[in-house]
């Protein structure tokens, strides 16, 4: 039995017992902040780094230990996050915030140092550990909760689980993609349901690039409107009005945000049937492995052998074998029939259990999705709704004082 299904038998029990970490405690990426150092090749290098701090959520019930407040490089997140998709494969694990800007649009700068992308990714990471300690599984795990806690000594800590030799090669699951025999349908129905999900939300974002590069260039033009008397002291400027576009363009970048987030579950998704390919595609080995040896069994027992078998030809070069080295032979494959069965059990077990709770983390994903997909639109338009109305208002009419010289669009 594979070690995450051991791990699971305990932590499912206790997750019966116990409330999710995120109602103990509150967690927040406070700041970040710019350094500099050498990295693993000697080289200097700029990098940020991201203050997290935790506080029990009820001070009078005291609760769990609060610990350090350590600050975190982004490659330690994804460390992390790498360390719970091996010990966690059946989880729809939440996705980091995007490492450079992707799907930006003229004003938007894709400098990774850009102080508002950098304040965007610090409530990306925030949301990223929010999500993982309001889970009912990963928010039990340690590692998960000395990364929260420890500054000093998580990195080894993480390291020592041996995780990294636990993971699957890509190369490995790709070989299972293409050679299992029998793939579950509803879990290529879900590879399908992710690969439309990462299409359609791709090109929602992509198009809405494009509007907000539309919108800042005519806006723009705005900042040279104005009336201004030629013999006078007075300008009506309309950068003003050109300014509330910058501010609806930069509100418009949270709602692209939380698009991005399900944009990267899809890979989140795609990981959890990789993952079941492997596992269908190990049984379906293990099947033909107890198949053969079966075969070789009835071989022994039979005395009938194939001409073109591994036994037909030994028996033409190195002639037929004692009664007593048959024996030897058909116990010790007796033994190896035995050892195959127990490793198809196991496998079908794992393979059950992997879909249940799989499927049960797919349909918790599907629900939130739905929701928080649906509100966040609901919002976009009712901010877009609003723009129009401020807009209209602005545009409408501009007045200029001292002498309230009037023009009307």
């Amino acid at each position: 039995m594979t070690s995450w299904l051991c791990l699971m038998s305990p932590v499912v029990q206790m997750v019966e017992r116990e409330t999710a970490l995120l109602k103990k405690i509150d967690i927040n990426v406070a700041e970040s902040e710019k350094r500099s150092g050498k990295n693993t090749v000697n080289m200097q290098e700029t990098y940020t780094v991201y203050l997290i701090e935790i506080r029990p959520a009820n001070a009078a019930e005291g609760g769990l230990p609060v610990g350090d407040s350590p600050w975190r490089r982004y490659s330690e997140f994804e460390l992390l996050r790498t360390y719970l998709l091996v010990t966690y494969p059946f989880v729809v694990i939440p996705p980091l915030p995007e490492k450079r800007a992707e799907f930006v649009w003229h004003k938007l700068s894709a400098d990774n140092l850009d102080p508002d992308f950098v304040e965007r990714r610090r409530l990306g990471l925030e949301n990223f550990l929010i999500r993982v300690a309001s889970h009912s599984v990963l928010s039990k795990d340690k590692i998960f909760y000395q990364f929260l806690t420890e500054e000093k000594g998580w990195r080894e800590a993480v390291l020592e689980t041996g995780f990294q030799d636990k993971a699957d090669s890509r190369l490995k699951s790709l070989s299972a993609t293409l050679r299992v025999k029998n793939p579950d349908k509803s879990f290529t129905d879900l590879k399908q349901y992710s690969d439309e999900l990462n299409s359609a939300i791709s090109h929602l974002l992509r198009v809405r690039a494009k509007v907000a590069d539309r919108m800042y260039g005519v806006y723009k033009v705005h900042g040279n409107y104005g009336l201004e008397q030629v013999s006078g002291s007075f300008i009506c400027d309309a950068d003003a009005k050109a300014s509330l576009f910058d501010d609806i363009l930069e509100e418009e970048e949270h709602y692209a945000d939380q698009l991005k987030e399900y944009l990267f579950y899809t890979d989140a998704l795609r990981s959890v049937c990789r993952k079941h390919e492997l596992i269908q595609y190990e049984l379906e080995m293990a099947v033909l492995d107890l198949a053969s040896k079966k075969q070789q069994r009835e071989e022994l027992t039979t005395g009938a052998v194939r001409v073109f078998s591994l036994k037909g030809m030994s028996s033409k070069l190195f002639g037929q074998e004692s009664p007593e080295q048959r024996e030897s032979r058909l116990a010790a494959l007796q033994q190896s029939i035995q050892a195959s069965e127990d490793a198809v059990l196991d496998k079908n077990q794992e393979c059950r259990e992997f879909m249940r709770m799989s499927w049960e983390e797919v349909k918790r994903f599907k629900e939130q999705k739905d929701r928080e997909l649906r509100e966040a639109l609901i919002s976009y338009a009712i901010m877009q709704i609003s723009m129009c109305k401020k807009v209209g208002v602005n545009m409408g009419t501009a007045t200029c004082d001292p002498h309230h010289v009037t023009r009307t669009m």
